[in-house]
């Protein structure tokens, strides 16, 4: 396939031996990643969109239609790793947000780092956990020490992983106090990040905040009436605990995510040293928004897009104001899935029903223990994993692939599970499925068993508080990316190239080298 795509756009970018004097080579990289987009949903509403928008890397640059992941449980963490990576959660070591952690029996942020400091925030992160370089570390590298490398991002461990090992700083929204915040592992705290906190921060502004519909209803388009009649208004009132949270699962996320990126570029210089490569991350979104009152966030998602669409002119047009279009290279991708799954309505009779994981754990214990005598056989779960305790079965003398086995068939059985895999065979990658989740799996964390169900049935993650529940749903859909700048020809590519592909064609056309886990050619010659 890669011989395909690089005869596909054959003659994009020509190269020349010398490099640092190279005066195609930008002074500026933006790095974009936009959480769950869609590329249907973005040419569908492409006539509503301005010029300087999609429609600017659309025309002019490379354009990916479906970017394939090609692994499983994604999520705006693990996706963006491999984006910036070029590789899989089984060599980058980013399986998921959260991993499960045996000694507290509690899932933990993947990038949790105690021994770290949050700035403006309680939160302790930190990139030690990200085993490869990123494409920020290789543009660090190439500076030698002197490139200035930023993130922003709504999501904490997005923007770090965005960031990487090497970076200037990263900072986020946090949590529980609407601030920008960042961690003690970057030494800097740009005072334009300072100064949005000390004034008019977002908690000082977030309870007269409303999102509705920011254009008139009869141009958004493939709604039923009822939602022309009833548009949709969202708050943030002060009395709730998790209005942060809830806000940045909106579309008004994103222009605070680029207000603070165009300080970056008013302040800080960057794009401004010469033949020094410097480079901006942001992360959007244009996630599904879950807390609608019906379930129908149709008419919420045309306005996350066209309000997204908005965003990048603004941050397009402060490039072109503060280092000029024609010294950047921009690049934007999707996280490559899309999780809009909400329980039907009873009246469209859809099989459905509900799966508890405490239930799951405690029968599977039960039966372990009348195989094997009475014990604690499971450590925990977390998500769709069951977690063995390898202890006990070494007390008993039993043999965990063996043991493995008897769960699976155990669990298979049971009313919502479609299958279950052992990680015995996960590992041994014996076929393309089991090739596919492996690559989604850090084996240094994985679970023992991992459980896969039924279409349309609700999970409910209930072995701990709060319970995480959510929509089992099997639907797949087209992810686009973009690469545009430095020469690049207009060209549009439909047929899959896969996302580990983005980060060493992105370096490749920066003439620097490709993250060290980079698994696939660069897609331009």
């Amino acid at each position: 396939m890669n011989r395909f795509i690089t005869s596909v756009v054959c003659g994009l970018v020509g190269f020349s031996t010398v490099v640092q004097a190279d005066p195609s080579r930008p002074r500026l990289v933006v790095g974009i990643v936009v959480d769950q987009l869609r590329t249907d949903y973005m040419e569908f509403l492409m006539s509503r969109f301005g010029k300087d928008g999609f429609r600017l890397l659309a025309d002019g640059g490379l354009y990916l239609k479906n970017v394939d992941f090609n692994m499983s449980d994604l999520d705006v963490v693990n996706s963006t790793a491999v984006i910036y990576t070029g590789n899989y959660p089984s060599a980058s070591g980013i399986p998921s947000a959260k991993v499960y952690d045996p000694a507290s029996k509690y899932p933990l942020p993947v990038l949790h780092d105690v021994d770290m400091l949050g700035n403006f925030t309680s939160e302790t992160y930190s990139p030690t956990a990200l085993r490869l370089s990123t494409i920020s570390d290789e543009v660090a590298i190439d500076g030698v020490g002197l490139a200035q490398i930023y993130s922003v991002a709504p999501d904490a461990m997005q923007s770090i992983i965005m960031a990487g090992h090497a970076a200037s700083g990263a900072a986020w929204i946090a949590d529980e106090s609407g601030k920008w915040a960042t961690t003690t592992y970057y030494k800097e705290v740009p005072p334009a990040l300072s100064q949005r906190n000390y004034k008019g921060s977002l908690a000082e502004r977030l309870d007269t905040m409303v999102w509705t519909p920011s254009r008139p209803l009869d141009t958004y388009m493939g709604l039923p009436p009822q939602k022309k009649y009833f548009p949709f208004r969202h708050s943030f009132a002060k009395k709730d605990d998790d209005r942060f949270v809830k806000f940045k699962s909106t579309a008004l996320v994103n222009a605070e995510v680029t207000d603070l990126a165009l300080d970056y570029l008013r302040t800080l210089d960057i794009g401004q040293h010469g033949d020094v490569i410097d480079m901006l991350n942001i992360g959007y979104t244009v996630a599904p928004f879950k807390d609608a009152a019906d379930g129908d966030v149709r008419l919420e998602l045309q306005d996350s897009y066209l309000r997204l669409d908005s965003q990048l002119s603004r941050l397009f047009s402060a490039i072109q104001e503060y280092v000029g279009l024609e010294n950047t290279l921009i690049f934007l991708s999707s996280t490559g899935y899309y999780d809009d799954a909400i329980v039907d309505d009873a009246r469209y009779r859809i099989p459905t029903g509900n799966f508890s994981m405490r239930r799951a754990t405690s029968l599977l214990n039960s039966y372990l223990s009348a195989r094997h005598g009475n014990d604690q056989y499971v450590d925990g779960s977390f998500r769709n994993m069951i977690y063995l305790d390898h202890k006990t079965l070494e007390n008993h003398g039993l043999d965990v692939a063996e043991v493995r086995r008897d769960a699976r068939d155990f669990l298979v059985k049971m009313a919502g599970v479609s299958d279950v895999k052992s990680l015995t065979d996960i590992i041994g990658e014996t076929t393309p499925e089991l090739r596919r989740i492996s690559r989604g799996l850090d084996p240094k964390s994985a679970g023992d068993l991992r459980l896969e169900f039924a279409p349309g049935w609700t999970i409910n993650d209930d072995v701990r508080l709060p319970v995480l529940k959510w929509q089992e749903c099997m639907a797949r859909h087209a992810s686009p990316a973009f690469i545009w700048g430095c020469g690049i020809a207009p060209r549009t590519v439909a047929t899959p190239v896969p996302a580990t592909a983005i980060a060493p064609t992105v370096t490749s056309v920066m003439r620097i080298r490709s993250p060290n886990g980079a698994s696939e050619s660069p897609l331009l010659p």
